[in-house]
């Protein structure tokens, strides 16, 4: 997959962000057979895991979580509404991972613009505009999630600066240097490294910061584990190395400032979420490569220079 693949605009009537179906939108036809898969899977994709957590307070992440588990807040797991408290719990780790990334983005002022690439349902596009004050662009290939989040936007009243959109990140639609951040939070595994951060390195201004938080195969432990592969068949995805991000980031300008493991700050949430209702059958896989050390959880921040 390249950056230069040519998209055809098919222009498709879809119901907009105030319910009407009267509109019709320009909706980028995919680039390859393989984008298109995606799509499809990310437009069918409506799994409790996702939505019910979004509902505790209104922002729809499609990440997972870090951070010790407080026990405190579960309670006792008898009780009628421990469920209710586990799954308030669950939200709350996968928020905290957000701000996590946000931490990492250093200083953005108001009228600066941020770029989240493959950006789901829009809930760390909200929390990045609540923290900075700034515009957030989200692309993502599936119009039903751009469609949410614009959704979202317009009822939080920030539809003027947070939009989401149906969009390739290998040839996103910026001006070179327009934005002073962006970020990846596990959607870099649908591309090719090369290609994405060729582009992020094209967007972002001299002094700009990329993040990504990813899971990806130890090349420590020599090839991706059966373990690793299970998760790339169930989410139709191809899980990097952690070599290949590196190296990727050297080829273009991009340096990094910060590598962070967060392995161990991620295996509570999945300890956790194994035991709840919202179970989706690869919890094992992500707690068994994560303890065979053959996946790890990284974050990593990088400069463009």
């Amino acid at each position: 997959m390249s950056s230069t693949d040519v998209t055809t605009d098919v222009t498709t009537d879809v119901t907009s962000v105030n319910g009407s179906a009267d509109q019709s939108v320009f909706i980028p036809a995919p680039a390859t057979p393989y984008q298109g898969d995606i799509a499809r899977y990310w437009d069918h994709e409506a799994r409790p895991v996702n939505l019910r957590l979004g509902d505790v307070d209104g922002l729809y992440h499609h990440h997972y979580g870090i951070g010790d588990v407080d026990r405190s807040a579960l309670g006792d797991p008898g009780d009628g509404a421990y469920e209710k408290r586990l799954i308030a719990e669950l939200h709350r780790l996968e928020s905290a991972q957000a701000e996590m990334l946000l931490d990492h983005l250093g200083t953005i002022a108001r009228d600066d613009t941020l770029v989240d690439a493959g950006c789901g349902r829009g809930g760390s596009m909200v929390m990045a505009h609540q923290r900075f004050g700034c515009k957030v662009e989200g692309l993502t290939l599936s119009a039903k999630q751009a469609e949410f989040g614009n959704q979202r936007a317009l009822e939080l009243g920030i539809e003027d600066s947070v939009r989401s959109r149906v969009c390739n990140m290998l040839a996103m639609p910026f001006e070179t240097g327009q934005a002073a951040g962006s970020w990846n939070n596990e959607s870099s595994m649908y591309v090719d490294l090369e290609d994405l951060m060729a582009e992020h390195s094209r967007v972002l201004s001299v002094g700009g910061r990329y993040v990504t938080i990813t899971g990806c195969w130890n090349p420590r432990y020599g090839q991706p584990s059966k373990w690793v592969s299970q998760i790339n068949a169930h989410f139709e995805c191809n899980i990097h190395s952690r070599r290949e991000y590196l190296r990727a980031m050297a080829d273009n300008r991009l340096v990094p400032q910060a590598v962070i493991d967060l392995t161990p700050a991620t295996l509570p949430y999945w300890e956790l979420r194994a035991t709840s209702s919202l179970v989706t059958g690869i919890e094992e896989a992500f707690i068994n490569s994560y303890r065979d050390g053959s996946f790890q959880y990284v974050l990593i921040a990088a400069d463009r220079v």
